[in-house]
């Protein structure tokens, strides 16, 4: 009998732990589930997140499309017009031109029926001012070089000729004009050039005293010869 009434005390605290025991399992399992959930909200939220990302970079991709083909048909037009205003810059300049070849295609046909050589010059002349002052309202303008130095920024020299009544590289005649565009050299005038007369007088002396050394030489050679 006292054995069994020490044996009681040693059970009920054996009780009292196992209810511990199961108290603090059935708290932790409590806890576990609200975590579990907190982790599936979470997952979801990442998920449809992804998702509107997904939605917002396609978006931006047909944005970033629709914007290149913009500015390649923008970029297309664009060479297409400077394309036609170089083809067509010279439009104005042409529509001024084609009056002055009617006038010239009415004097050729007003010489054939006409003898008066003196009508057809006076035509031919007002013709010819008049397509000046198309060229001139255009920037284009001849300039002077009949007794100007030679200046190879605007002439182009074809010959050059002794002169002793200008200074030397002076321009004393030209065989075609030059022209002006503007500030620019359009076409560089053709034109003949003075040389020192003094130079061609040397150059003479130079070329007759060497023609008399070689018959010098050519006599001299004849006598060694002889000697021998």
């Amino acid at each position: 009998m006292l054995k069994d009434k020490e044996a009681k005390p040693m059970n009920i605290e054996d009780e009292e732990q196992k209810m511990t025991e199961h108290i603090t399992s059935e708290q932790k399992s409590s806890e576990e589930v609200p975590e579990t959930t907190e982790h599936i909200d979470e997952i979801e939220a990442l998920k449809i997140e992804n998702e509107n990302l997904k939605k917002e970079l396609n978006e931006y991709k047909d944005r970033l499309l629709r914007k290149a083909a913009e500015f390649e048909n923008y970029r297309k037009r664009l060479e297409a017009d400077l394309s036609n205003a170089l083809k067509y810059a010279n439009e104005k300049l042409l529509l001024e031109i084609l009056p002055i070849v009617d006038d010239l295609e009415r004097s050729i046909a007003s010489g054939k029926e006409k003898s008066d050589f003196d009508s057809f010059y006076q035509g031919i002349k007002m013709i010819y001012t008049k397509l000046m002052k198309v060229l001139e309202a255009h920037g284009v303008k001849p300039f002077e070089s009949i007794g100007k130095p030679f200046d190879v920024y605007y002439h182009e020299a074809l010959l050059r000729i002794p002169r002793d009544d200008v200074p030397p590289d002076t321009v004393v005649d030209e065989v075609e004009r030059g022209y002006m565009y503007y500030d620019k050299v359009l076409r560089h005038a053709k034109v003949i050039v003075s040389s020192p007369v003094e130079s061609l007088k040397e150059t003479g002396k130079t070329e007759e005293s060497d023609q008399k050394i070689e018959r010098g030489n050519e006599f001299n050679f004849g006598d060694d010869h002889r000697q021998e």
